[in-house]
């Protein structure tokens, strides 16, 4: 099975693809209409509009390091996944694909790093939440607390975003994970504990993104280690735009041998190509 991760209304229509997914709210803060047929999907904390208009939106480090697209690692800004209004206002775009559309993808989630984030609210409430958890005789007081309770924390904050999104999301709800499947990395980076979302969660999705695709055994160590970690299905997301078709293909085949489905991402039409020679390539021929 084959699908398109694409911003163009058109694309999303073409009979090459087993299914499309729509960017109804990207990084950027650009929004679109939800398309009916199509998966909906979400870019929840990576807004750069939004950073931009109200700073306060944007998780900090303890010394006060903001994770902006400015910084090293980030190719966009980040939104802190406490901020009510933002969550708020995120739970209603789902709502809103959701009155078009069942399926929705809800892509960029998660804190930004294992830094992140120690703003004024996110310290009140880790500080109301371990006070709450010693009170029932479930961890240290607050003084106590160390970076393994501020990241369970953390994964707590998550898993009730994941499952008040799954609330409102009658069909399948698809969910992007950062390409790390190794053990404790996503949740101590992004506050992403696998196992308590995913009883919300219908399919994961991972995008495996090169320009070039020279090389594709990294494709594989990747895909496996998901294929052990998840107990949920997944599809493998790869980046299309101005790939070598034939490298492409290539990186096609070893990503269709693990998981649902192969997704390309935002060159629907360097995919076409790809899947149309594998296709041709299939029939050519006779042998006598």
């Amino acid at each position: 099975m084959h699908g398109v991760v694409t911003r163009n209304e058109e694309e999303t229509e073409w009979p090459d693809f087993d299914r499309s997914f729509y960017e109804v709210k990207d990084v950027s803060g650009r929004s679109a209409e939800p398309l009916e047929g199509t998966v909906s999907m979400i870019s929840c904390f990576g807004d750069n509009a939004a950073a931009e208009e109200e700073p306060d939106l944007v998780p900090v480090t303890p010394d006060g390091q903001r994770a902006t697209r400015e910084r090293t690692y980030f190719d966009w800004a980040y939104i802190c996944p406490t901020h009510d209004g933002y969550r708020e206002g995120l739970l209603e775009i789902v709502e809103d694909c959701t009155a078009v559309t069942p399926d929705v993808r809800l892509d960029d989630i998660g804190f930004p790093r294992p830094e992140y984030c120690y703003c004024d609210r996110c310290n009140e409430r880790f500080e109301r939440w371990a006070r709450t958890r010693h009170e029932d005789g479930e961890g240290p007081p607050p003084e106590e607390t160390t970076i393994e309770d501020r990241y369970a924390w953390r994964a707590d904050v998550i898993k009730s975003f994941v499952r008040d999104a799954a609330d409102r999301i009658p069909g399948r709800l698809y969910m992007t994970l950062y390409p790390d499947p190794y053990e404790g990395h996503l949740y101590e980076r992004a506050g992403i504990d696998l196992e308590a979302i995913e009883p919300f969660v219908d399919e994961f999705v991972v995008p495996l993104y090169d320009t070039y695709y020279g090389t594709t055994y990294w494709l594989e160590t990747i895909a496996r280690g998901f294929e052990d970690r998840l107990n949920t299905p997944f599809s493998l997301e790869l980046y299309a735009v101005d790939v070598d078709v034939d490298n492409l293909i290539h990186a096609i085949e070893v990503a269709g041998s693990y998981g649902e489905s192969v997704l390309f991402g935002y060159d629907a039409a360097n995919a076409r190509a790809a899947l149309r020679r594998m296709d041709a390539d299939r029939r050519d021929g006779v042998e006598w």
